[in-house]
């Protein structure tokens, strides 16, 4: 028989805080600039979070659900000159933006441990009003500005692993 757990709670507190604190860490490391975290908010669909370029990581495990970073080109073409990059095409800015979203989901994944499981990032260019955030978890909107820039990281995941079924293998012998 199958069976999956329902009703999972959403984040914690302290799991927003791992990934603000990672959020943080990771610019002021890259950039030596501090970026200013504001307070998390639950997206309403009246919100505009989504800039022109963001990145998508799934999560699987411990906790279900994605994190996604969005932030607008010239930022994100800022951050590149500290990484010593000079060209701005697309192709680098996406790349870019991935690179921050899987960044900040890996160290979030050092402190929440190895069930918290990440996929490659995948990236979207043009701003992705249109994106439909799961509905069994609530958005949590993580408003970032660093060097005048405003970016979001935003989380919308639940803890709980799915019930996986037990198959008796002795039974496929012969």
């Amino acid at each position: 028989m199958i069976t999956k757990k329902t009703d999972a709670p959403a984040m914690r507190e302290d799991d927003l805080k791992i990934f603000v604190k990672g959020t943080e860490h990771f610019f002021k490391l890259v950039t030596k600039i501090t970026a200013e975290v504001s307070m998390p908010f639950i997206k309403e669909s009246s919100d505009h979070v989504m800039n022109e370029f963001s990145a998508i990581i799934g999560i699987s495990g411990k906790h279900r659900g994605c994190v996604y970073y969005t932030a607008p080109r010239e930022m994100i073409g800022e951050l590149m000159g500290h990484f010593g990059e000079t060209d701005r095409s697309d192709e680098l800015l996406m790349d870019c933006v991935g690179e921050i979203a899987n960044t900040i989901s890996g160290n979030a994944r050092e402190q929440l441990g190895p069930g918290f499981m990440i996929s490659v990032p995948v990236v979207i260019r043009g701003k992705a009003e249109d994106i439909r955030f799961p509905k069994d978890a609530p958005a949590f909107v993580i408003p970032i500005t660093w060097n005048g820039y405003r970016s979001s990281l935003i989380l919308c995941l639940k803890s709980g692993e799915r019930e996986i079924p037990a198959f008796d293998l002795g039974s496929l012998e012969d």
